[in-house]
């Protein structure tokens, strides 16, 4: 059956599509942290795909919410009043720390990057932009364009020239060996350096945590840094929570608040976990900036009925059940776990991450170098095993990612780990 829709997909489906497996799996039905492919088998989901699946596959409360906005009304685009929209509107700009914010909607985190941009670049004109080295923003023409991951970034041509900074990598590249706090100066001093040589910029953008470059990160209190740097030449923060939002890493609700020495960013998009599935990105930003465009503008399905009724729904879920505080407990003790596995095995380099946010970075024994081949025989042994991950990296894919959903139980985290130490060991 499998093999039968591989060989559709492969005829009607570009070949930069990918797809994980060598014998690649069709997901039918979940519940809770599992899912179940078209031949029956059950899996442990470790990916949430792709850190979607925030707090549990078929929750009651969306899947009840889903289908009663749909008896009503499914959809009417922006150009009416929309209840659920401003409703999430409200708990999303409450949330996010940003005075004065304006909430838009789209339909995914490259469009909300892809918006951010846009305001950024008219509120200063300027097109120029500020964006780290492994970083990813997403797909479309502007996004791949910021994109410092040449793997996620298939042109060189872009609307906007794009100037690339150091620090989201802590353990590679040339302030590797520094403390932390040198660290930061290391990267604060090469900012400032840069600037020095350019017209000023329109924003700085950057994960918290670099998800596709595989959940790196640098130390707390760098953007805090940069902040400072950025504010005194009127240079924008866009903080791209696409991956970190929504209590994933556990001590915070955001990423940007591990740097919250000058408060909240100017600009923050998010995406992926707020619809547990369904199609929900946006924008938060101060009011003047968000309504310094002086043109026209609607989404067709940004803030559609449905996804917003089920967005509603997940986010008084996660917020009822300290999932935040769950993914800090759980997530604490899985990469504890995995920890003392890599102290066994020459092959990790590192174990990172924090909250339910996991990197397991994988290399030849005894060298840095990236081992993407081991990364995706992993990748198959621990499917075959029940379990499924992610991987990335800026270093030729060679991370393991782990991003369940945040309602994941102990029993859960130490059976993933059990069959990764498993996987592990056998390639």
């Amino acid at each position: 059956m499998s093999g039968d829709l591989y060989g559709r997909h492969k005829a009607v489906l570009p070949d930069w599509l990918a797809l994980y497996y060598a014998d690649p799996i069709e997901i039918t039905h979940g519940e809770g942290r599992h899912v179940w492919d078209a031949d029956g088998n059950r899996y442990l989901d470790f990916f949430g795909g792709i850190l979607t699946t925030m707090t549990a596959h078929a929750l009651p409360e969306i899947t009840k919410a889903v289908s009663e906005q749909a008896g009503r009304i499914i959809h009417s685009s922006t150009l009416y009043l929309n209840r659920p929209m401003v409703e999430l509107a409200e708990r999303v700009a409450e949330l996010s720390g940003i005075p004065d914010a304006r909430v838009f909607f789209t339909t995914s985190g490259t469009e909300a990057n892809d918006t951010a941009l846009l305001l950024a670049t008219s509120y200063r004109r300027s097109n120029q932009i500020l964006a780290m080295r492994n970083s990813y923003h997403g797909r479309s023409f502007s996004t791949v364009g910021i994109t410092g991951n040449k793997g996620w970034s298939p042109t060189s041509l872009s609307p906007l020239q794009t100037l690339y900074v150091h620090g989201g990598v802590r353990t590679r590249g040339p302030y590797a060996d520094l403390s932390d706090a040198e660290f930061i100066a290391a990267c604060v001093d090469d900012l400032e350096d840069l600037l020095g040589h350019v017209r000023p910029p329109a924003a700085l953008i950057a994960e918290p945590i670099q998800g596709v470059g595989g959940f790196t990160s640098p130390p707390d209190g760098l953007y805090a840094a940069f902040r400072e740097v950025l504010a005194e030449r009127g240079i924008l923060w866009i903080a791209d929570e696409v991956q970190t939002g929504w209590g994933r890493t556990g001590e915070h609700f955001w990423g940007w608040q591990a740097h919250a020495e000058n408060g909240p960013p100017d600009i923050l998009t998010f995406a992926k976990g707020i619809g547990n599935g369904m199609s929900i990105g946006g924008v938060v930003a101060r009011a003047e900036i968000m309504n310094c465009l002086d043109s026209n503008s609607i989404s067709t399905f940004g803030g559609t009925q449905i996804t917003m009724a089920a967005g509603l729904a997940n986010l008084n879920h996660l917020l009822e059940h300290d999932l935040q505080g769950n993914a800090r407990r759980v997530g604490g003790l899985l990469i504890e776990r995995l920890r003392a596995v890599a102290a066994q095995l020459p092959g990790v380099r590192e174990v990172r991450g924090r909250g339910l946010m996991i990197g397991v970075e994988l290399v030849k024994p005894g060298t840095d170098t990236a081992d993407p081949e081991t990364a995706a025989a992993v990748l198959e042994a621990a499917r075959e095993e029940g379990l499924l991950l992610g991987k990335g990296g800026g270093h030729n894919t060679s991370a393991l990612r782990i991003a369940p959903p945040l309602s994941l139980t102990v029993a859960e985290a130490e059976e993933g780990a059990a069959i990764l130490e498993r996987a592990l060991r056998s390639t």
